[in-house]
């Protein structure tokens, strides 16, 4: 029978590790001070009727911490990416000097910083909960295997080795929103 709990196991682990990846993920999405390519990660394209990525259509680099330019691969894209980036309302004003799409990013304010700093909480607050209704997922398949006649003292430690991934995981989403809150108002 402890098959069935190790396999609970191992897909609880991975429920919780692909929610840290997701707040990772969300978390490139909030821009800190410096500029960079990951700003634009949502931004698509109208690339001949099909919603493209950013990165697909134009080679993006970041010269220096303030700007980003965006080289199409088809001259023609120059309109597109900039009405793109206008729509995507990312807070980016973008420029077309004729070859290249340039756009200045702008310094963040004290309240935009804090405001920023409350977004990274809401996300890391999103990811807990996932954590705990990933919790919440195993012990309810744990307590159904008691019911099938698993040992009391397996689904027992069962259960509290689901407790100590789930601290390991919310510890671990606390260490990402402090390194996040400190890049944030780092001016």
């Amino acid at each position: 029978m402890t098959e069935e709990i190790d396999f609970i196991l191992e897909s609880t682990e991975e429920s919780m590790n692909g929610t840290i990846a997701h707040l990772e993920k969300e978390f490139l999405n909030i821009r800190a001070g410096k500029a960079s390519p990951a700003m634009l990660g949502g931004v698509f394209v109208d690339y001949y009727g099909a919603a493209t990525p950013l990165s697909q259509v134009s080679k993006i680099s970041v010269p220096d911490a303030r700007t980003i330019t965006l080289q199409p691969f088809e001259k023609n894209m120059l309109q597109a990416i900039e009405k793109a980036i206008m729509i995507a309302n990312i807070g980016f004003n973008p420029m077309n000097n004729g070859d290249m799409v340039i756009i200045s990013v702008p310094p963040l304010t004290e309240e935009r910083r804090r405001d920023l700093a409350k977004q990274a909480k809401a996300e890391a607050e999103d990811a807990k909960i996932g954590i705990r209704n990933s919790r919440k997922d195993a012990n309810t398949d744990i307590k159904k295997l008691e019911k099938e006649g698993t040992s009391e003292d397996i689904c027992k430690s069962a259960e509290e080795e689901v407790q100590n991934l789930t601290n390991a995981y919310i510890k671990k989403i606390d260490e990402l929103l402090v390194a996040k809150e400190a890049e944030i108002m780092k001016v």
